[in-house]
């Protein structure tokens, strides 16, 4: 009965889907990702290479030789060693059985061989376009990923247990979840990372004391309560991306950035953006220039009664701050006395794998999408396209949890922010997108703004550059690129970790590690050739950078006494808006 139930459950889900979608030939489309034309330049170039595609094969089969001889082995009473195991951080097969049950075992080896020849295969071909061939891998580990055993009931042990010591209740909750996720996500699936009831913004995430001090239709400018009888004079002013929302810096307490910050003596201004809607769907990146960093930065100067601050930008946030720091430099304006940058790109040419998304295909797609959503990305999209970065742990292990073993995904506050993500403008996205990813016009020289030029090389400020060694969106190569086309002096940092982890790293955690080295050669290799490792943060370094070019001691500032009247309580309004 429970499973039939289960049965009816997906099918009147699957339907109901399918209706939804009737009217969206789009959502339907046989090749989604535009990978069709790099694949076949590929295929064509491994069907001129017979004696390479033979040796592949001939290999496999060998392999499959080894596999099969040592089943046999094994059904004998001898322990042979794996002929191929997962790799080092795949957690689709800890479960004991994938290696203690002998048929179980043999479907996850074959697996791995299957897997391996297939990616293997397109990694090594020459002769092809290495973006178009970078395109194919990623499809390639997609499609493999998504065909692993360990996302079918049938050849997942850990789930045909639960099925078994539940009298299949588990399908019918884990269809019952599919149903609830298909209707989160209006007819498409969006798959629950975390339980969203559990978090509330300015309740138990996005909790540090402040008040909003400023505000436009880009952002609100909230200024955090100090922890210190006595602080720095110059402020702190923090440009997040405005593809998330600003409290990845402030989830716990023990994690907080703008927390630890204040601890530090720092006065700490971050801008919260706007989760725009329709009606800012024409705004464009020298609009956000404008009236998120112009501004910003004047409101601060203006409540901390200082002539310049300090600015930090985080990832499409410091590509931003970039840009306008040149801005500035052509113009003449000294607000900005210095530049962290988290994360950030400022040359594109190797940019993570968000590349592959920006052909002119993919972006005449997403033009349509943004058209049919009033001119605004829905934050859904934005959401499925960093899960799709990593499959296996953001798409896979909910899949497997929520649907096959019928669990509820735990509460979490980081999955709760990755969830939450913003819409984004139509105009600003896509010359985001065309002239940063698709041309690298920044770095080239080649970017106007406001009728200004764009000339890195004569931001003459000092600029400290964070990047963590495990990054899959601004990887560290492209940001030590980036770091090198500054005019003044420049700190690189590596960290240990990725995007978010290797910067969100309190101290107090002892997580991980990170690398310094004073000089900025030519290239990453020999940055890290002479770089030092120190164990854990990378906070008390930078702060210690930031420190030395944050002036005098002078009482704290209360955010509710300053020159501009306060809007509000933190975290704000902006941040509460939901896509």
């Amino acid at each position: 009965m429970n499973l039939a139930r289960a049965a009816i459950t997906a099918q009147g889900a699957i339907a109901e889907m399918a209706l939804r979608q009737a009217d969206r030939p789009a959502a339907l489309s046989p090749d989604p990702f535009h990978v069709a034309p790099a694949l076949n330049q590929v295929m064509s170039r491994l069907a001129a290479q017979p004696d390479r595609m033979m040796r592949a094969q001939a290999d496999l089969f060998s392999r499959y030789l080894d596999l099969w001889q040592a089943t046999a082995r094994r059904a004998s009473g001898e322990v042979p060693d794996p002929v191929v195991a997962p790799a080092k951080g795949d957690k689709r097969f800890n479960d004991p059985d994938w290696s203690e049950n002998p048929v179980f075992d043999v479907i996850k080896q074959s697996y791995l061989l299957t897997a391996n020849f297939l990616n293997g295969l397109v990694a090594d071909v020459d002769g092809v376009d290495p973006l178009e061939k970078r395109r194919v891998e990623f499809f390639m580990k997609m499609l493999t990923d998504a065909f692993s055993p360990s996302n079918f009931l049938a050849s997942n042990p850990t789930a045909l247990r639960e099925v078994m010591a539940t009298g299949g209740a588990s399908l019918v909750k884990g269809m019952e979840n599919f149903q609830s996720d298909l209707q989160r996500g209006g007819g498409q699936l969006s798959i629950a990372q975390t339980d969203y009831e559990m978090f509330k913004i300015g309740e138990n995430v996005a909790t540090a004391p402040g008040k909003v001090v400023f505000r436009n239709e880009i952002i609100e400018l909230l200024q955090f309560s100090p922890t210190t009888e006595q602080v720095f004079e110059i402020p702190l002013v923090i440009f997040p991306p405005w593809i998330n929302k600003f409290y990845i810096l402030d989830l716990r307490p023990e994690n907080s950035m703008i927390r630890w910050l204040a601890s530090q003596g720092i006065t700490v201004f971050v801008a919260s953006w706007v989760n725009p809607d329709a009606t800012l769907a024409t705004k464009t990146f020298e609009d956000y220039m404008r009236q998120g960093i112009y501004e910003g930065v004047a409101a601060a100067k203006t409540q901390a009664g200082v002539d310049h601050v300090n600015t930090v930008g985080y990832c499409i946030g410091g590509t931003l701050l970039s840009a306008t720091l040149a801005h500035m430099a052509a113009k003449g304006d000294t607000s900005i006395g210095s530049a962290t940058f988290f994360a950030a790109q400022q040359d594109f040419s190797e940019a993570g794998d968000l590349l592959l998304f920006t052909n002119e295909d993919w972006l005449k797609d997403l033009e349509a999408k943004m058209d049919e959503g009033g001119g605004v990305l829905s934050g859904q999209t934005m959401a499925d396209t960093f899960n799709a970065l990593r499959g296996n742990d953001l798409i896979w292990s909910f899949f497997v949890n929520n649907y096959l073993m019928g669990k509820e995904p735990k509460p979490f506050d980081l999955l709760f922010w990755n969830s939450d993500q913003t819409r984004m403008p139509k105009t600003l996205h896509t010359f985001y997108l065309r002239r940063f990813y698709g041309e690298n016009a920044m770095a080239k020289g080649d970017l106007t703004l406001d009728g200004v030029k764009i000339d890195l090389g004569k931001v003459k400020v000092p600029i400290y550059v964070q990047s963590s060694k495990e990054d899959h969106i601004a990887p560290a190569r492209s940001v030590f690129k980036g770091a090198r086309l500054f005019g003044g002096p420049t700190t690189f940092t590596m960290a240990g970790s990725g995007h978010i982890a290797g910067v969100i790293n309190a101290p107090a955690a002892n997580k991980y590690q990170h690398w310094t080295n004073d000089k900025l050669p030519a290239t990453l290799e020999e940055w890290q050739a002479g770089a030092v490792e120190a164990a854990g943060s990378w906070w008390p370094h930078w702060v210690a950078w930031l420190q030395a070019k944050s002036g005098k001691k002078v009482p704290a500032r209360d955010p509710a006494k300053g020159p501009l009247n306060p809007l509000g309580d933190a975290p704000g309004e902006y941040v509460k808006v939901k896509s």
